[in-house]
């Protein structure tokens, strides 16, 4: 009997957004937990930590893809760091790591993880996040974009 295959959902966003973006993702967050779904991020603060912390709100579990060499360095609300040492070369872990990404805003760091997520056929869901491919699904509300990741999740397997 084969173990059963955890769902992961990945987050990604600017470290320094705006409030009303970690609003979004603390409401991103607590519907992953909702679902039963792991989530994954950068492991540190702005949407990531308001993803995390609106998960464990809710009995999620959360891994961070940490960019230094410090297991102490990521947010309060990460379950299980994973430490890379790579900087933003950690990028590409978040994105091949996750089922399905939901991206909420952001600025550079988060546009190289939509690439790789496009080059790697991951589906992406985005909410005020960059326009730069038709493959990017938009969702109006943290709610629409997890039950879209899971759909899009499931016609993928």
């Amino acid at each position: 009997m084969g173990m059963v295959k955890q769902t992961i959902i990945g987050i990604i966003g600017a470290g320094d957004a705006p409030v009303e973006e970690r609003n979004i993702a603390q409401e991103v967050g607590k519907e992953i937990a909702r679902n039963g779904c792991t989530l994954l991020c950068g492991a540190m603060g702005g949407i990531m930590e308001a993803s995390c912390q609106g998960a464990k709100s809710h009995g999620g579990t959360t891994i961070g893809i940490l960019p230094g060499t410090s297991k102490t360095d990521c947010n309060p609300y990460i379950d299980y760091p994973i430490v890379t040492g790579m900087g933003h070369g950690r990028n590409i872990i978040v994105a091949s790591s996750s089922d399905a990404i939901i991206a909420i805003g952001g600025s550079f760091g988060t546009l190289s993880e939509i690439a790789f997520a496009l080059r790697l056929k991951i589906p992406i869901i985005g909410i005020n996040t960059w326009d730069v491919s038709s493959d990017i699904k938009k969702a109006e509300t943290p709610q629409q974009a997890v039950f879209m990741a899971i759909e899009l999740i499931g016609s993928n397997t």
